[in-house]
């Protein structure tokens, strides 16, 4: 993988995280939650390819259960590369996702502005790691 592939997940994660902001100020906190959760795993898909790790077996399928335990414990835990206040951010992301895509509760407005805010967060370091390495 490459600096474009980089480049293409990181503009996926910020028309996700794009889509969160616009979903949020028109009050469908179920999209907004489920949005934020992908603009922040698109980009730790991102931050992951930069520093050379690809998906397990032969396929080009980043598992969610794989992309945080490395993006947590490689580049977070052991590298160092990003603050460990996003240690939590894709685990909280993936629950609030889950509640508004699979459960009966809906998601409220506090709960989706939290969550964009985790996402913005998480996009905005993984794309100034890439800014500050050029």
């Amino acid at each position: 993988m490459s600096e474009r592939d980089v480049e293409a997940y990181l503009f996926k994660a910020e028309e996700s995280l794009a889509g969160a902001v616009s979903e949020c100020a028109n009050g469908r906190y179920n999209n907004c939650a489920n949005r934020a959760y992908y603009a922040c795993f698109q980009a730790a898909v991102a931050a992951l390819v930069r520093e050379g790790v690809t998906p397990p077996g032969r396929g080009d399928r980043w598992r969610h259960e794989f992309v945080q335990a490395r993006f947590v414990g490689d580049l977070i835990n052991r590298r160092r590369l990003y603050p460990p206040t996003l240690r939590e951010t894709l685990i909280q992301g993936m629950r609030l996702r889950q509640t508004a895509d699979y459960k009966t509760e809906r998601v409220i407005a506090i709960q989706a502005n939290r969550g964009l805010a985790r996402a913005r967060a998480c996009v905005d370091a993984i794309r100034a790691k890439g800014t500050t390495k050029q």
